[in-house]
């Protein structure tokens, strides 16, 4: 498991935006400090150095609940 950033707002479609200290692979299974899957990386954007990672919730999840908590990337 790997930090992936702390989530810092919903977007208007939906997706958790949060901001990231490495870029990570679209499609990247994300998970909560308890390690529940809470959805995927869906696209990476803004500055090389900390790019904005933009993950869509899995459905049965709020989005508005996951903003300020540390979400994870899962290696398998």
């Amino acid at each position: 498991m790997r930090r992936l950033g702390k989530a810092t707002h919903v977007s208007h479609r939906g997706s958790v935006i949060l901001r990231s200290e490495k870029t990570p692979p679209i499609g990247a299974q994300v998970v909560d400090k308890k390690v529940q899957p809470v959805g995927r990386v869906l696209d990476v954007f803004g500055p090389v150095q900390q790019p904005y990672v933009s993950v869509r919730i899995k459905r049965g999840i709020d989005a508005e609940t996951l903003v300020d908590q540390m979400l994870y990337l899962y290696k398998n």
